[in-house]
């Protein structure tokens, strides 16, 4: 195990399953404003592209679509009620935690790079009780710029003292895999998280459709790292 051997991940649909609880905010927004509820099975899609899309979505599935405005004012709204029902139903996923402790205990260095905010990621990872596994968290706000742009990553390996060389990004969605690419890291995408493109078709490194096929990834993505 190389010194330097850095994992970074992404959150909503990679270490948690956030969609119950994204969903039923935007269903509560979705009423407040005099829109039906749009039923969990055809919310699950929306999810993954941040809060304002989520609520953006929403008013176009339910009616006419809404000023730029307008929306910002909701996405405030969905901000602060989702931060008081932050996971009601969220869970991680199976496995991730037996793999956060083997990697934590060989040493690896860990990070969450997630276009959420950041204050609300600290709030996420603290509720799930994994906080401790991650002592640099990029969250959309932290820079000027998110994924997929590559600093957003970059700057996480750096802060967290490791090497671009050693580094793998683990996501679930084109965000993830494309600043990865730019960053020239390797992506590990999970196929079960949240993307409207079918995570074979996003260019990934790597696939898995459970954490105990990660060890197996990371080496073969960086077998001088892992």
């Amino acid at each position: 195990m190389s010194t330097s051997s850095t994992v970074l991940f992404d959150l909503d649909g990679t270490l948690a399953d956030t969609a119950l609880d994204l969903c039923h905010t935007m269903n509560v927004l979705l009423e407040r404003h005099g829109r039906a509820r749009i039923p969990d099975t055809l919310v699950r899609p929306m999810v993954g592209a941040g809060a304002r899309k989520i609520m953006e979505r929403g008013f176009e599935a339910t009616g006419a679509p809404v000023e730029e405005a307008f929306l910002d004012q909701v996405f405030e709204e969905f901000l602060e009620y989702y931060g008081n029902h932050i996971a009601d139903h969220t869970v991680l996923f199976p496995g991730v935690r037996v793999q956060l402790e083997a990697l934590t205990a060989r040493g690896v260095r860990l990070g969450v790079c997630t276009n959420k905010p950041e204050h609300l990621t600290h709030q996420l990872l603290q509720t799930l009780a994994i906080a401790d596994f991650f002592p640099v968290v990029i969250g959309g706000d932290t820079l000027a710029v998110r994924k997929p742009d590559p600093l957003h990553l970059t700057e996480a390996v750096a802060r967290l003292g490791g090497t671009l060389e050693g580094a793998v990004m683990v996501g679930d969605s084109a965000p993830d895999i494309n600043a990865a690419r730019a960053a020239s890291i390797p992506s590990v995408c999970v196929t079960f998280g949240y993307t409207d493109i079918p995570a074979a078709d996003l260019g990934a490194d790597h696939l898995i459709d459970h954490y105990d096929r990660l060890p197996e990834a990371l080496k073969s993505a960086r077998p001088d790292h892992f």
